[in-house]
């Protein structure tokens, strides 16, 4: 027997300028999404929904963190940012009030609306799927999730594209959560890690699919998980699956853009992680999704992990070698136990060797970095990995030209290089920058750690280190002895 029921994603709490979608994830001034972190977000729905009653601290801490042990000082970062990012203070608008011994109290007029009419949910027959169940929180990505939540529905064809680590599968995964109601025939999870022939990719989607491969009539959601390495296969299929199958919706995860035809690409960018510059405090250190994302790991590893002012300098350390990267810093947080932070401070220069105790549960490729980064090389070209190697001896950001200088050579003509860095950029293994017109590509660290120890297999790096020693002696002679900004340390 089908109930209606209002979804909490139909749901809309306003106020202010505001718009809160609860089950998005997503706050909305106006057309602008707010970056906002989840615990900011998960006490601004206990706070709205309880608007103009006083509610405690301690169950404010009890309901956004129901299986941890938090101090207050938590509870107080991110009541301040969500007080930031609302603007609250300023231009006489006041959301949330402290009552000294009491809690906490949302004051603004808060407004319930329902965007859309009632859904019908089959209460006997719940959403269909083959989702893994999720045993962690996912940190830092609330804004990222809930713009895609807000546009798949729409523009049916999305690719999340990013470098190995970065959390690609993460954020798919909990976009394909919060959307389980929206589609009724169920939302389906393909890996095609597995795969190494295209040709085994249909048979692979008729074993996953309940219906099969005939998706005409189909009001599905499908997550296409590691695309990489088949990507004119699931071009074509995609191509014939959009025009077939009107009611379809894809969510793809990619190292590089499918190229397919509506297409819209996310780039998905790595965790905040604090400046170079000291951190002053507990507080100001949290306002970081890398350093929360790195102790919620550790306090899970180790029972009573605390961050103090003393641990500031090695945590910012840490999350910085490590890109901001989701997959390292678990991997890194994992180590706490054996290490302590200062001895994962001591040993970033070596994280291709202790970063190896993964998730004993994740598949193979997200159970060391290593082998995340194993899986995009192996499925480079030679000469893309000849490349990548070469580049590797660049320590800092470089142009076209210094690489020219440096490893240009008889089998890589400048133009020649020219491509292998576009398509090493477009497989997200390099950034690139404008600066003063001009592009700058740039290594990650650990992809850059990873690049000169197969170098330093392949028995080239002294050559390239004479080349790039050579090329610095030369363009500082040419400017003076005013260093190229991609030498400057």
């Amino acid at each position: 027997m089908n109930s209606l029921r209002a979804l909490t994603s139909d749901a809309v709490l306003r106020f202010g300028p505001y718009a809160f979608h609860p089950s998005q994830r997503l706050i909305l001034d106006g057309d602008r999404s707010l970056r906002m972190g989840g615990r900011a977000l998960d006490i601004l729905q206990v706070l709205v929904e309880r608007a103009g009653e006083v509610v405690s601290k301690d169950e404010l801490i009890a309901r956004v963190w129901p299986t941890s042990v938090v101090e207050e000082i938590n509870l107080r970062v991110h009541i301040a940012a969500l007080r930031r990012a609302l603007g609250d203070g300023q231009n006489g608008e006041r959301y949330i009030v402290n009552l000294p011994q009491r809690g906490y109290s949302f004051i603004a007029p808060v407004q319930r609306t329902l965007e859309a009419t009632p859904v019908f949910i089959d209460s006997v027959h719940p959403p269909q799927h083959n989702l893994p169940a999720r045993l962690t929180p996912v940190t830092g990505r609330d804004s990222i999730v809930g713009s895609v939540v807000r546009q798949l529905p729409v523009r049916r064809f999305m690719t999340v594209v990013g470098p190995a680590g970065i959390g690609k599968t993460t954020v798919a995964l909990r976009v394909a959560e919060l959307l389980l109601q929206h589609y009724r025939d169920g939302v389906w999870f393909i890996d095609l890690a597995s795969l190494d022939d295209p040709s085994q990719v249909v048979e692979h989607l008729s074993n996953t699919l309940p219906f099969g491969t005939d998706l005409t009539s189909r009001h599905a959601l499908l997550v296409l998980d590691n695309c990489e390495h088949l990507l004119e296969r699931c071009r074509t299929l995609v191509h014939d699956w959009l025009a077939s199958a009107p009611r379809l919706s894809i969510l793809a995860t990619s190292r590089e853009p499918l190229q397919a035809r509506d297409e819209t690409v996310l780039r998905l960018p790595p965790l905040a992680v604090p400046p170079a510059s000291a951190l002053y405090s507990v507080a100001e250190a949290m306002g970081y999704s890398a350093v929360q994302l790195f102790v919620s790991r550790a306090r899970a590893r180790q029972q009573g992990f605390t961050l103090r002012e003393q641990d500031l300098k090695a945590v910012r350390d840490v999350c910085r070698r490590l890109d901001g990267l989701p997959l390292a810093i678990e991997l890194a947080a994992a180590q706490i136990d054996a290490l302590a932070l200062v001895g994962l401070q001591a040993q970033l220069d070596n994280c291709f060797q202790w970063l190896t105790q993964g998730r004993r549960t994740a598949v193979p490729r997200h159970q060391t970095l290593k082998a995340a980064l194993d899986w995009s090389y192996e499925r480079l070209s030679p000469l893309e990995q000849m490349v990548l190697q070469h580049l590797a001896v660049f320590k800092m950001a470089f142009t076209l030209d210094a690489a020219i200088g440096v490893i240009s050579c008889a089998v890589l003509p400048p133009m020649h290089l020219l491509a292998m860095i576009e398509r090493l950029v477009s497989k997200s293994l390099l950034s690139v920058e404008q600066v003063n017109g001009a592009p700058r590509y740039r290594f990650l660290n650990t992809m850059r750690t990873y690049a000169l120890e197969q170098l330093e297999n392949s028995g080239h790096l002294r050559a390239l280190e004479r080349s790039h020693a050579h090329y610095t002696s030369r363009a500082r002679w040419i400017s003076g002895a005013q260093l190229p900004a991609e030498f400057v340390e």
